[in-house]
């Protein structure tokens, strides 16, 4: 009984999240009603190392402070009954055939040492947890390489119906397609970088499951880690009454690494309350009650390991931060990042990467970094103006971030907000280049006071005739760096007039010209 209700409370949440997920888009207006945010919000590992890396209490806590608590009072049932990655590790295992083998005995020390090098690092200002926290990595998954592959396959499908079928099949399939448009598809089809390599990351961490059922949470996720060690105290017990024969089936129907024939010596920080084995015993030895003893003992991994794991925690912080990227002007002019992002170095200690941002912009310029930033940086957001502009109007990426890595603006406070500055290549420009006339980047320019103008010359083409032509400059006082002029610029491969970031407002170093 408590399997199938387990089950459909899981069920509950996997389609909550999906439900926020879809929502997390443009609507027409600009507000974010509910935003999938709202799970990262309930995380206590994003929470713990983004205060431990800057030093703050900024992100919002009181949903992970609710997690906390149930977690001390019921132990690990985030993981067992709520988790949406957890509950896909269920789905997925489900495919898995034959008997399940258990790892060794100690592999799943592995998820706490990762904690203890993730929170050592974030103690020294690295931002590395959300790479391996699963709810940004399932966010980031699917915002950048699930959802915009679903979406290119059904696009792709009802087109193939529409161009090879006669007129009464398409009149339905046009009916049903505009149904799953308003229900699941974007705007435009979303495009990113990366995406191919993230979505084989996510393949990969589900495939697992075939080797073992939810093998990510039995060994690899330091969130399951953290919450197993709040469960040390839970309320929530299991005892074994002496009809136990020893038969194994708690073992086979068990989900984390909780050793359930251990009777006594089972291990309470990786119980995922999953109650399977409750249900399995044929002799109705098991039974889940409030605790009367002491709480559990505290997983053995070992001081070796543990002072390992703190070394790995402290040496993350120069390697990942030994790069000439990180001295003023030599930062990639490329790194355009969002309008409202703080400092550099405080974004890289807030942001967890989780790819929020990139799923909401309007117009796809939001892109996964590489190199860019370093591998610090790795998949934070940036602009890449050839790929989409910065709509003058949306405000949406500062409202879905988790961790104020991305400030949430006014219009009217964005508009005072530059993010790099446009220049124009003489080389490659139609007026100046080839004495054409072209007045595009000063058409589309948002700004109240076009940033761009025109200084009217005259030239002379290959026969000498004198020709006038309006070639454009860029006004450094009002330029915001939107890139919509570099998007929108004719000049086809590279563009006659590019942004890069430097003038950005949120820097004092990265300036063009001294104040």
């Amino acid at each position: 009984m408590m399997t199938l209700l387990r089950r459909l409370t899981q069920g509950a949440f996997l389609l909550l999240f999906v439900w926020l997920f879809l929502q997390t888009e443009s609507r027409g207006a600009n507000d974010l009603g509910y935003p999938v945010k709202i799970f990262l919000d309930a995380d206590p590992l994003v929470f713990l190392t983004t205060a431990l890396a800057t030093r703050s209490l900024d992100p919002p806590f009181l949903l992970a402070s609710i997690v906390v608590v149930v977690t001390a009072l019921l132990g690990r049932v985030f993981c067992g009954w709520i988790c949406p990655l957890g509950t896909l590790h269920n789905l997925a295992g489900a495919l898995k055939r034959g008997p399940v083998r258990s790892r060794p005995a100690n592999g799943y020390r592995w998820k706490y040492h990762l904690l203890i090098a993730l929170l050592v690092s974030s103690l020294f200002t690295l931002q590395l947890a959300g790479i391996m926290d699963p709810l940004a990595l399932l966010i980031r998954s699917l915002s950048v390489s699930v959802h915009p592959a679903l979406q290119y396959a059904t696009a792709a499908g009802f087109d193939a119906i529409y161009a090879s079928f006669p007129a009464g099949i398409v009149d339905v399939s046009e009916w049903i397609y505009g149904i799953v448009k308003r229900a699941f598809l974007a705007f435009q089809q979303p495009l990113f970088l990366q995406s191919a390599a993230i979505g084989a990351i996510f393949a990969a961490i589900l495939a697992l499951n075939l080797k073992e059922p939810r093998f990510w949470c039995k060994y690899l996720c330091p969130l399951g880690a953290l919450l197993g060690l709040l469960s040390r105290y839970a309320l929530i017990d299991r005892t074994v009454s002496e009809g136990c024969d020893g038969c194994g089936a708690c073992v086979r129907t068990c989900q984390g690494a909780a050793r359930p024939d251990g009777k006594e010596n089972w291990r309470k920080t990786e119980c995922l309350v999953c109650m399977n084995c409750d249900d399995a015993c044929p002799r109705n030895a098991v039974r889940f009650g409030f605790r009367r003893g002491k709480g559990a003992v505290a997983p053995d991994l070992g001081k070796r390991r543990v002072v390992g794991s703190v070394l790995a925690g402290l040496l993350a912080v120069p390697l990942f931060r030994t790069t000439p990227r990180s001295r003023t002007g030599a930062a990639d002019p490329q790194l355009i990042r969002p309008p409202g992002a703080v400092a550099e170095k405080e974004f890289l200690r807030r942001c967890v990467k989780c790819g929020e941002c990139m799923k909401v912009c309007l117009t796809n310029g939001l892109q996964p970094t590489l190199w860019e930033a370093g591998a610090e940086g790795i998949w934070s957001p940036m602009l890449v103006p050839r790929i989409g502009y910065c709509e003058y109007r949306c405000t949406l990426c500062g409202q879905v971030c988790p961790t104020g890595a991305i400030r949430r603006l006014s219009p009217e406070e964005k508009a005072g907000v530059r993010i790099g500055l446009a220049m124009i290549d003489p080389g490659r420009c139609l007026p100046y280049a080839h004495a054409r006339s072209c007045i595009v980047c000063e058409e589309v320019c948002p700004t109240p006071k076009k940033a761009i103008w025109f200084e009217t010359t005259a030239v002379k083409d290959r026969d000498g005739r004198t020709l006038s032509v309006k070639q454009p400059h860029v006004d450094l006082s009002l330029c915001i760096g939107c890139g919509i002029c570099e998007a929108k610029c004719p000049v086809l491969g590279r563009p006659a007039i590019t942004v890069s970031s430097v003038g950005e407002s949120r820097s004092r170093d990265n300036q063009l010209l001294l104040s």
